[in-house]
């Protein structure tokens, strides 16, 4: 299965470069964890919020590949714990030929990208940074994988939480 992540922003810094990479290379053979960086939209001074977000989105849903569930990263979405998303993981694994997570830009997803995703996931209700946010994606659904294959890299006291 592949996970790809499409992300507005492009130009992280090296440290967001490094832990992506690290994370990436973790995953075996057949499940791959991949990147598609979608250029920010230009801003100028009287530049409508809205249609900047709409032109993100539409490049946003020009990289997810063909035939893959879409999965939305909103404040306004549902938050899983750690072995609920290990329980999702397992349902793409089965059902999915791969899922594609959008992360919108400064201003958020577009309500397209919303729309289009079957699910809507809040990584909790903090305001996180988007390089930050890719960093923690990638580590959440490499620490999900390796629950689902009862790897001891997930060591969690409580296997419910």
């Amino acid at each position: 299965m592949r996970l790809t992540v499409a992300a507005v922003g492009q130009r992280m810094p090296g440290w967001v470069q490094d832990a992506w990479t690290e994370y990436a290379r973790r995953f075996p053979r057949g499940m791959s964890l991949n990147l598609k960086e979608i250029a920010l939209a230009k801003r100028s001074q009287n530049a409508a919020i809205d249609s900047l977000r709409a032109a993100e989105g539409d490049a946003l849903l020009s990289a997810v590949p063909s035939g893959h569930r879409i999965v939305a990263l909103d404040e306004r979405g549902e938050q899983w714990s750690t072995m609920e998303l290990a329980g999702q993981m397992e349902d793409w694994m089965r059902e999915e030929h791969g899922v594609c997570f959008l992360v919108g830009g400064p201003d958020g997803l577009s309500l397209s990208c919303r729309e289009r995703a079957r699910n809507l996931w809040a990584l909790g209700r903090l305001t996180l940074p988007h390089p930050l946010v890719r960093v923690l994606l990638a580590e959440q659904l490499y620490r999900a994988w390796t629950i689902t294959q009862n790897h001891p890299y997930h060591r969690g006291k409580d296997q419910t939480g």
